[in-house]
């Protein structure tokens, strides 16, 4: 919009009586109003980095120590012990001014010495290993100080420079556990072989490895997070729709509106008054649940404006500072939809009614443009190539500048979605598959996240994975969500809220000249991507029988309880065990993302067998040997939260080993172990923003992600309330031992039947569904 009003704001014409200027001062007075809204943004960020930077002090406490000088001063006593004369030596007959330069040196000394003592605070972590209800004196005392130098309300990125940094474990440690994890994957001769490769490995090439990468560590923020990013995400060169991007649902009872161009205006309001709340850092810090222990917020940073392009041998991450417009997708047409006027957010309504000028455009695609989001759908390289030749200039780079530098990707879906109808249970699944690829060209999976909002009031997202993990995005959608039905609501009607300015200017059609070759590509991309998304067998469902409530009652962790059930469920269902992944945080520490939980323990193959062997054992054998496996997950999950993980270690030494040009055959066999049960937890994180007993029916569904394994099984799952657990299975049609609605039926019975381990009497019905299992 500024764009066009500059090219209108001032014209003039060149007569016999001299030249004539005519200005538009509407033109004129919106161009100011939008550059004022820069220069308060410009303003804020600079308040913010005064702020930030002196955490966990404020800028007023300088004051504090001024006087606190000058006072004593006063009292004929010199606190300086003779440092303000020292400065009055280079500033002859500038006591004042000595002082102060005296104060500002002292205040920041304090800075960096509470930054100092908060960091050393923040690393300890004893106390995630304590038992509930049984704290030590030392962790009450670790609390308070905590609590008194976290005291001042932060802002986001408050706590960044004062999070510890990831530490490196001793590789004797990491071997130890990574050997005691295959343990019950392995024969007895299979597990020989590694333990011989593993002691090869570190009396030699092991050590050497781990010099170079504590010598990173030294250096760098984390020692992690940039090779992860690179070498995990950014270097594949396969699809990244289903492989990588993952999506997340809407409400699972709920529609807060059947009319599809109200939701979009609610759902596209309250995702920019997120991104108001993240550039003012006014958001809240996430903290660990029920404590006072900070989380990175480094991946909030890339959250909106940003976009991944593609390139030959890996791709790049895009950022930037602002946007004022959002990218719109409907019936193979890309609009550019401004979403402030004159510096003013537009209102719910006036995005409502600009969205139904889209809905209302009659206008036919281009040639080839209508499935133009297949190319990055489909393989990086030939999406490299195709951006390279055709889209770096003319109409075609300004029409996808406009795409990549929108603050978000907004797809109008011509479809209904949701749990409803004759079939509840297919049309779950079939929302959760049009979320995770569509039709594959209706979304632009190379933007941080797209918004799905279909012709029935329903909506979702797709998250690109490279720039952040789930739980950041699940808080967005999280407060999407709940400021889309209770904070900005909806008319009787079913419409938004607000006025409208008819003045408007209409949504942008983005132009495209697509030459016969790049249809060709986008041909060749779609079918590679129809191919996988055909492939991909998903099924979503919510276990309503019992919930963390019942769990915490009987004294086990809700997570422990879950992840014991899915090796019960893979058991029953392949007759066998598996390297499980679990998604664990390692946000404790600066730019923190993730490490993986190793499930499938010793001491949990040894309950499922026990399981599965009865009646012959005893029910207090059982229950033994469940809360002994549940202890150990839960001892795991901590290691891992706590920078003692075992794959993003070796990981790490994998990457050095190929900078040095050396081979490593145990580290070789290690990364190419493939991980058959792939699982995620979905945090509920903002539980304040839902008044489950007055709304008990606005129940979020979690989301999913595609099979990591191409025979194996991606699970996720989301703790709803005290009643509810909802599932996402998924799993590839092309492996015909694997089946997402049978390994969910697995599931809800190992559930059912963990619950019975737990309490006093079994079940005469999973009593006899083991009997039939034997």
């Amino acid at each position: 919009m500024a764009e066009a009003h500059q090219a209108v704001a001032f014209q003039f014409t060149i007569t016999p009586e001299g030249i004539d200027l005519r200005l538009s001062y509407q033109a004129l007075s919106q161009i100011y109003l939008s550059g004022l809204r820069s220069w308060k943004k410009r303003i804020s960020r600079m308040r913010n980095r005064v702020i930030k930077g002196v955490y966990p002090a404020s800028p007023s406490s300088w004051l504090f120590v001024v006087i606190a000088i000058l006072a004593t001063m006063y009292m004929r006593s010199d606190p300086s012990m003779g440092l303000i004369a020292k400065i009055q030596e280079h500033l002859p007959g500038q006591t004042m001014l000595s002082v102060l330069v005296f104060s500002t040196l002292l205040w920041l000394s304090l800075i960096l010495t509470l930054r100092f003592c908060l960091k050393l605070l923040l690393s300890y972590h004893r106390w995630m290993f304590e038992q509930h209800g049984h704290i030590s004196t030392t962790t009450k005392v670790w609390v308070t100080l905590v609590r008194l130098l976290s005291g001042r309300k932060p802002l986001l990125y408050s706590y960044q420079t004062s999070l510890p940094c990831l530490p490196v474990p001793p590789i004797k440690d990491t071997l130890e556990r990574y050997l005691e994890s295959v343990r019950p994957l392995l024969s007895g001769p299979g597990f020989q072989r590694m333990t011989v490769l593993a002691a090869q490995f570190e009396n030699s090439l092991g050590n050497r490895l781990q010099r170079y990468l504590k010598l990173k560590a030294l250096w760098a923020t984390n020692y992690v997070s940039d090779w992860w990013e690179e070498y995990i995400y950014l270097r594949g060169r396969g699809p990244i729709m289903v492989n990588s991007n993952y999506y997340g649902m809407d409400f699972l009872y709920v529609t807060p509106t059947p009319i599809q161009a109200a939701r979009a205006g609610n759902t596209i309001t309250a995702l920019l008054l997120y991104r108001r709340k993240v550039n003012s850092e006014q958001l809240t810090p996430s903290r660990v649940p029920g404590t006072v222990i900070p989380l990175c917020a480094a991946q909030c940073e890339r959250m909106f404006n940003t976009t991944r392009t593609p390139g030959e041998e890996t791709d790049v991450l895009q950022h930037w500072q602002d946007s004022e417009f959002v990218a719109v997708y409907h019936r193979g047409r890309y609009f550019r939809l401004w979403v402030y006027k004159a510096g003013r957010l537009l209102s719910p309504r006036e995005i409502e009614y600009q969205i139904q000028r889209i809905l209302d455009d009659p206008s036919p695609p281009g040639p080839g443009e209508d499935r133009l989001g297949a190319l990055t759908a489909g393989d990086r390289v030939p999406w490299c190539a195709v951006r390279k030749q055709h889209f770096s200039s003319g109409v075609n780079k300004r029409s996808l500048d406009c795409i990549e530098r929108a603050a978000f990707f907004v797809t109008l879906d011509d479809e209904e979605q949701g749990m409803m109808g004759e079939d509840p249970v297919g049309n779950l699944d079939r929302y959760a598959k049009s979320l995770l690829h569509g039709k594959c060209y209706d979304r632009w999976f190379d933007k941080s996240f797209s918004v799905v909002v279909y012709k029935n009031g329903k909506n979702g997202l797709n998250a690109e994975h490279s720039w952040a993990d789930a739980p950041t995005v699940a808080h967005l959608w999280e407060f999407t969500l709940a400021t889309d039905a209770f904070q900005l609501g909806y008319t009787e009607d079913g419409h938004c809220k607000g006025e409208v300015e008819r003045s408007l200017p209409p949504p942008q059609r983005l132009t495209w000249d697509i030459p016969v070759e790049v249809q060709e590509q986008v041909s060749i991309s779609l079918s590679v991507a129809q191919a996988l998304a055909d492939d991909v067998d998903c099924h979503v469902f919510p276990f309503r029988d019992f919930g963390k409530g019942r769990i915490k009652k009987l004294k086990i962790s809700p997570d422990a309880f879950i992840q014991l059930a899915l090796q019960l469920a893979y058991y029953r269902d392949r007759k066998t065990f598996c390297l499980t992944y679990e998604a664990s945080m390692t946000r404790l520490f600066r730019e923190g993302r993730t490490e993986t939980v190793r499930s499938c323990s010793n001491e949990g193959c040894a309950f499922v067998k026990a399981k599965m062997t009865l009646p012959q054992s005893s029910a207090v054998q059982s229950l033994r040997l469940f809360r002994l496996a549940a202890e150990k997950h839960q001892n795991l999950y901590r290691l891992a939260m706590t920078g003692s993980g075992i794959d993003r270690h070796l990981f790490c030494l994998y990457v050095v080993s190929k900078y040095l040009g050396v081979e490593s055959p145990f580290l070789t066999e290690v990364l190419s172990e493939p991980w058959r049960l792939s699982t995620s937890q979905t945090p509920v994180q903002q539980l304040e923003l839902f008044d489950m007993k007055n709304h008990p029916d606005f129940i979020s569904l979690g989301g999913g992600f595609g099979p990591v394994a191409d025979d194996g099984y991606g699970v996720s799952y989301i703790i709803v309330g005290e009643d509810m657990i909802n599932y996402h299975v998924s799993c590839k049609h092309s492996f015909s031992e694997t089946d997402s609605h049978r390994f969910g039926a697995q599931i809800s019975r190992a559930l059912l039947d963990l619950l019975s381990v737990l309490t006093p009497a079994k079940s005469e019905n999973s009593q006899a569904q083991d009997k039939k299992q034997q």
